[in-house]
């Protein structure tokens, strides 16, 4: 157990060290993002995944994107759980300072598998997740036909570990980093995407409602490969539980 404790530690440690000296041209902005996420339990082993996320610059305070997603997910057994489903991007800016007036679309499938352990109260999580996207293309004057096709690769350890608990209420404390890397004929520069730490605290009312705010940074390379993304982002999600079997 302390093994596994401490390779959890490490990656996340040393993903942060990585990234965090590289010597390359950064951006640095700081966002909210406020996402509302909802579980429709049909069975014991059936469910339906589906959120809606807003992504806001506070500096100056502009929108970035909003994304609605829906997924069905399958619990193959207690420890392992696959998924598929599909994603709607519309982004606005990726730059506050510059403000296109017209917004992006992007259209994603989606295939996961998460692989879950548990050691004493800690509970650890390994996401595999792949993407394929299709972005529209676009110039200075708005979009134009047809659209860019790429695939993104992802793989997150996550932890939570319980910090208090009554009959009905709980609270635990969330960490998890995510590394992600592109692949596709459109990308030269940028095979490594982004890597995501986060750090948060889950506030459970019920088995219904659960509400998390957290801390992530995401460090993202753009398309030139020289250029980068150095992201602080306050993340608020309101996680909505609903039960349709006995």
């Amino acid at each position: 157990m302390t093994k596994n404790i401490l390779l959890f530690f490490f990656f996340i440690a040393s993903n942060y060290i990585l990234f965090a000296q590289a010597e390359k041209n950064v951006d640095h902005q700081s966002l909210v993002w406020t996402r509302y996420y909802n579980v429709l339990e049909l069975s014991k082993k059936w469910s339906i995944h589906s959120e809606l996320d807003n992504r806001v610059f506070i500096d100056p305070t502009v929108q970035n994107l909003f994304v609605a997603r829906v997924q069905g997910r399958y619990k193959i057994t207690e420890p392992v759980e696959v998924g598929a489903g599909c994603a709607y991007f519309s982004v606005a800016t990726q730059n506050p300072d510059v403000v296109p007036d017209f917004n992006k679309p992007e259209y994603r499938v989606q295939q996961d598998v998460i692989l879950r352990q548990n050691f004493g109260k800690l509970n650890l999580s390994h996401r595999y997740q792949m993407e394929e996207r299709f972005s529209q293309n676009f110039d200075s004057e708005g979009l134009t036909d047809g659209t860019k096709f790429a695939m993104r690769f992802r793989y997150r350890i996550q932890g939570d570990y319980p910090l208090w608990k009554n009959e009905k209420q709980s609270l635990k404390a969330v960490l998890a980093d995510e590394i992600m890397f592109n692949a596709g004929r459109d990308i030269v520069y940028n095979t490594f995407d982004q890597n995501r730490i986060y750090a948060a605290l889950q506030y459970c009312f019920n088995k219904n409602f659960a509400l998390e705010a957290g801390y992530m940074n995401s460090y993202q390379q753009k398309a030139s490969g020289v250029d980068y993304y150095d992201r602080d982002i306050f993340r608020i999600t309101l996680f909505h539980r609903i039960k349709l079997h006995s």
